[in-house]
């Protein structure tokens, strides 16, 4: 039985036009307040909640209760997001 003939396929390259701009290489670094802002604001929400608790809820704010503990993990949040953006 004869073999059949095989086809050569040409190789795929994408359009021009549908590429991506920006590469991962071109992206510019951090700036470096960025990496040095979430950890102050770390620190700032680690030692809010550590003062809030010790105190027997007293301080920082007592009128706000338990508005204290929105305030130090929104500011641990935050630097989640900050964190976020590091390249």
């Amino acid at each position: 039985m004869p073999k059949s003939q095989v086809r050569k396929k040409k190789v795929y390259t994408p359009p021009t036009d549908v590429r991506p701009t920006a590469t991962a290489s071109t992206r510019k670094p951090s700036p470096v307040w960025l990496p040095i802002s979430a950890v102050a604001l770390i620190v700032f929400g680690i030692g809010w909640l550590v003062i809030y608790y010790l105190s027997g809820q007293e301080y920082p704010v007592a009128s706000w209760q338990y508005w204290n503990l929105a305030v130090g993990f929104g500011a641990m949040v935050a630097s989640l997001i900050l964190l976020s953006r590091w390249r």
